[in-house]
């Protein structure tokens, strides 16, 4: 058996800095399977005529990846996360081909009924895929970027992925509106899964050349589920966990229905829809890095109290105008930033309060309850998409309205109770709030130019 050359100092600092880039390399091409893949299969079942109850299915099924890390947390303990990882991802990059094949057998009238069932199906594998792989990747990237600049380097490879992700997404859409218009939209389809296949199954290979620290195996008390529940109350991390499951559950009623909205009531074009879908993200370009320097300063909790205030109208800021430019702009800067800035904090959030021994295990945990929370959200959506019938409102506007209302009830109740355990600066007031964005915002739009013309740099990292 070979034995295991321990890095010196300089050596360790050098792998794991070229880990991070490799990291962001990796981030880019999965951006691809994101643009290709993620964001059209809705597009996909609505064009193979899912009836709209499947429809809110399919896309409440995307929680089955944190339910997943539960049993991917355990994988931590008894693996090699790289190993993990490198499986992990080819099983996804065969679902990806697996969605491909769906598209050919709709093309040729084959089995058309049954279709929708396999597209279901698929879609869990690529699911859960994931999900058993991110309490690997969560941990391993625990160990390789410094605590003191975390905030920063995950704002920096998002704001890059992201940039990535609108490019790619706008030119999908053009492609499928090329093939729509003449006559050929499932082809589209088909190209687009085929090239998501082909760029996740890449990402196998930069996981390869990734730098794994050794991970020590401390004998802990593992808390089980139960156990870990009973005890939510009395902790920081544990209050956490049950705000964010219960608040999956309001955002799991509305958030199914966007494309439903979208392309069947406002019968918007792919070109519009993806416009408006990914507007939120576009935005978040400009201020992620801007909340990444505001909670590294001034504490995650922070951040996660600010953004929490914006969610819940979300989906109140869909409903009140169908014009496309109100949807690009008004929803997107409110709701997309404010989403993009939560959604960081959590994570460094979870990082704040956790040992680095337990991570995967409470990551697991954590992802958990928010796919449990939003997949009951999910098929609360469904059940009401079916049965609600007004003639005073369109029904999807009430179910917006029912959960914008649960959304808002929930934060009030649950957002007091947590707290900030790092010592950080404290926000005074609204004004010093002010300062504070107007003094940080010059310096990370910089870096965010900077870090979008760096992309070359990191997709020839070898």
């Amino acid at each position: 058996m070979k034995k295991e050359v321990i890095p010196n100092k300089t050596e360790l600092k050098e792998l794991k800095h070229k880990t991070r880039r490799l990291s962001i390399k990796e981030g880019i091409f999965w951006s691809v399977k994101a643009s290709f893949g993620d964001h059209y299969v809705a597009p996909f079942a609505i064009a193979m005529q899912m009836s709209n109850s499947l429809v809110a299915i399919l896309n409440s099924l995307w929680n089955l990846n944190p339910i997943s890390q539960l049993w991917g947390s355990k994988f931590v303990e008894k693996y090699k996360r790289k190993n993990v990882l490198m499986k992990t991802i080819s099983l996804d990059s065969f679902g990806w081909l697996l969605m491909a094949i769906i598209g050919i057998l709709y093309f040729l009238n084959i089995k058309r009924t049954l279709l929708p069932y396999l597209l279901i199906v698929d879609f869990i594998l690529i699911l859960v895929a994931g999900g058993l792989g991110h309490p690997s990747w969560f941990s391993w990237m625990g160990d390789v970027v410094d605590a003191k600049f975390r905030g920063r380097w995950f704002s920096k490879r998002n704001t890059i992925i992201s940039f990535t992700t609108i490019i790619l997404a706008i030119s999908a859409a053009l492609v499928l509106r090329y093939f729509k218009n003449n006559g050929e939209e499932i082809i589209g389809f088909i190209i687009l899964f085929g090239i998501a296949f082909l760029t996740r199954a890449y990402c196998v290979k930069i996981i390869g050349k990734h730098y794994e620290p050794p991970f020590k195996k401390k004998k802990s008390k593992k808390k089980h589920l139960k156990k870990f529940i009973k005890e939510s109350r009395k902790t920081n991390f544990g209050k956490f966990t049950l705000f964010r499951g219960i608040f999956a559950i309001a955002v799991g009623i509305t958030s199914p229905l966007t494309a439903i909205y979208l392309l069947r009531i406002l019968q918007f074009d792919y070109l519009t829809y993806i416009i408006i879908i990914l507007s939120g993200t576009f935005f978040s370009i400009i201020t992620l890095n801007l909340w990444g320097r505001i909670a590294d300063k001034y504490g995650n909790y922070g951040v996660i109290a600010v953004t929490t205030i914006v969610i819940p109208l979300t989906p109140l800021l869909w409903i009140l105008s169908p014009h496309k430019i109100y949807l690009f702009l008004v929803p997107a800067i409110l709701g997309g930033t404010a989403w993009t800035a939560f959604i960081m904090a959590s994570g460094n959030f979870i990082y704040d309060n956790v040992q680095r021994k337990n991570l995967g295990n409470a990551i697991s945990y954590f992802n958990l309850f928010i796919g449990l929370g939003a997949l009951t959200g999910g098929i609360i959506g469904a059940i009401l998409i079916k049965v609600v019938q007004t003639n005073w409102i369109e029904p999807i506007f009430l179910i917006f309205m029912i959960g914008s209302l649960l959304r808002m009830i929930v934060v009030g109740i649950s957002i007091p109770k947590l707290k900030e355990i790092k010592k950080k600066k404290k926000f005074k007031n609204i004004e010093n709030f002010k300062k504070i964005l107007l003094k940080e915002a010059k310096p990370t739009i910089i870096e965010d130019i900077h870090e979008i013309a760096s992309i070359k740099s990191y997709i020839t990292e070898k």
